[in-house]
């Protein structure tokens, strides 16, 4: 019987090994595999000593979670890594999301085990001072996978219930104005003197701190490797600390050694009138919701006051509970359901040949797309479909009918053809739409294009794909491994000339197999070819400029 594998989901805190547990420790040394986004495997290499590690970039935690479990239930053990906690924004749910998908129980599957880690919101606010010391919450402004909506109506309902406060993605390139609409939300309910505290990269070599307020907070640098944390009405700085008070000084003279209330008096309900009757379920509404009211001399947040009933209201209703009559009015529950929409996405073209899109077809595209759906044109003669459904069966036989080629997103195989001189030369179309037939849509660890040319010209630039095929004397040439974007960008290794037609299918079909197989997941063909130096029997070979060129900055 084969022997389980095992995967840990390790948060291996804010980076600097001070702060990694043992735990964390121990599990990166017992692995066989460590799994990671590129920058959390560099900030952790040294306590590693793995035989395979393998980084991707952002976008990529699906294809990690898959790797790890097909290599723990290949029997490895596999770490993968999240900086923080791994259970807060991190990969420990992902990965028992693929398991489940997977039919996985805790019973009979493979071993998980989730190492904690010091979570952003506590190593950030250990550098501010102590401004999570009241009820906290933590909010991601990324809307990449929650709707913006539902993320502004979690910062409202925070900022209404004078939550503290810690954004984590607050901002990147790409999504700026997040991080200003929740500025505005916030300043709806707390004053624009809310202290706010702007820690990056926290405990790591090019570590920030930044006390600012809500109105100036976007004044200061703001990035995706920045936490925010926001006030409470109460929260004060002192001393280039942050401090958000517990609320003692409701009980207790901190600046006496001998207190009011004896340590058995302090519990006492007259002691505490603010809190929660135990017999009616009400509480005071006259206390000031700032502990600090009139000790700082700053605004604090007004209770909300609640109607109350009269006598006569009071013995009504308890009439009413022992007749068992309807004078009570029952109030439905108050049940928050968060919507789960689904995104259909698929590619659609006229066909493998053809490149022109008929009248029919443009007008079925703007039927079923709608106005909530998106249509984005490729350079590859596709056009990628975003619709929101819940009948995707649907809105494929509708495209089909109209006669689009359909194709899946993401990771896959795609074959793009030339027009074949507007089909005049059409001897080797029969063979692309078998590759097609046969191959496209195939799920891959990295996007792989297949570039065909129907004669010898090679015009549409199929040597400069993943795989190029070229029809030339009734014959095939096939080239392997180009580099297709970037300023290192190269052509293909020609690994064969004169292949007869018939052979062209199985040999296509056995070098997608073997990079299927044995590459990491988000590694590109040609970066798979120079890393295993050998495809079946074809040898690598470097195909790149000689020239020097400047990395790119993002180490390209």
């Amino acid at each position: 019987m084969a022997q389980k594998g095992k995967i840990f989901v390790v948060g291996f805190g804010p980076g600097d090994f001070k702060h990694i547990t043992t735990r964390a420790v121990e599990a990166l040394q017992q692995s066989d595999m460590i799994i990671g986004y590129k920058t959390y495997v560099e900030l952790i290499q040294d306590l590693v000593s793995a035989k395979s590690i393998v980084s991707t970039g952002m976008t990529e935690e699906v294809s990690r979670a898959q790797e790890a479990v097909r290599q723990a239930e290949s029997g490895s053990i596999v770490s993968v890594i999240s900086s923080g906690d791994a259970g807060v924004y991190g990969m420990a749910g992902l990965v028992y999301e693929v398991l489940i998908e997977l039919g996985w129980t805790e019973a009979t599957g493979i071993e998980v085990e989730i190492v904690p880690g010091i979570s952003a919101i506590n190593s950030c606010a250990s550098l501010l001072g102590a401004p999570i010391m009241h009820d906290a919450c933590t909010i991601s402004l990324s809307d990449h996978l929650t709707p913006w909506n539902l993320i502004a109506k979690r910062v409202e309902a925070a900022a209404m219930a004078d939550f503290v406060i810690a954004l984590y993605n607050p901002k990147s390139g790409r999504r700026t104005r997040q991080i200003v609409e929740a500025q505005r939300i916030l300043l709806e309910y707390r004053s624009p003197d809310t202290p706010v505290g702007l820690v990056k990269s926290a405990y790591r070599e090019r570590q920030e701190v930044t006390m600012t307020t809500l109105a100036e907070m976007l004044e200061h640098d703001i990035g995706m490797l920045t936490t925010v944390i926001i006030g409470n009405s109460s929260t004060f700085f002192y001393d280039n600390k942050m401090i958000t008070p517990r609320g003692y000084q409701r009980k207790y003279t901190l600046g006496e050694e001998k207190q009011p209330l004896r340590p058995h008096q302090r519990l006492r309900e007259e002691n505490e009138p603010w809190a929660m009757n135990q017999e009616t379920g009400t509480a005071r509404d006259d206390f000031a919701a700032d502990p600090n009211a009139g000790r700082f001399n700053k605004p604090s947040v007004a209770a909300t006051p609640r109607p109350k009933k009269t006598a006569l209201e009071m013995a009504t209703a308890a009439l009413a509970m022992v007749k068992g009559t309807s004078a009570i009015k029952v109030t439905p529950p108050k049940l928050v359901q968060q919507k789960i929409e689904s995104i259909f996405e698929l590619a659609v073209s006229p066909g493998v040949a053809n490149k022109f899109f008929t009248p029919q077809q443009m007008m079925t595209l703007a039927e079923v797309v709608g106005e909530e759906g998106t249509m984005e044109y490729t350079p590859d003669h596709q056009i990628h479909l975003k619709i929101p459904t819940t009948e995707p069966e649907r809105i494929t036989e509708k495209l089909q009918e109209v006669g689009f080629l359909l194709a899946p997103i993401g990771d896959v195989l795609s074959l793009k053809a030339c027009d074949f001189c507007y089909g005049e030369k059409a001897d080797s179309i029969p063979y692309a739409e078998e590759i097609q037939e046969k191959l496209g849509g195939m799920s891959l660890p990295k996007t792989l294009n297949i570039g065909f040319n129907g004669c010898g010209m090679a015009c549409y630039r199929a040597v400069f794909d993943d795989i190029g095929i070229v029809y030339r004397k009734s014959k095939f040439d096939v080239f392997i491994g180009a580099k297709p974007v970037g300023r290192t960008a190269h052509a293909a290794q020609p690994v064969v000339e004169g292949l007869e037609p018939e052979q062209l299918l199985p040999l296509i079909t056995d070098i997608i197999e073997e990079y299927k197989a044995n590459a990491h997941p988000n590694e590109r063909l040609f970066k798979y070819f120079k890393r295993v130096k050998k495809i079946l029997h074809y040898t690598y070979q470097d195909m790149s400029s000689k020239i020097k060129v400047e990395p790119a900055p993002c180490g390209d």
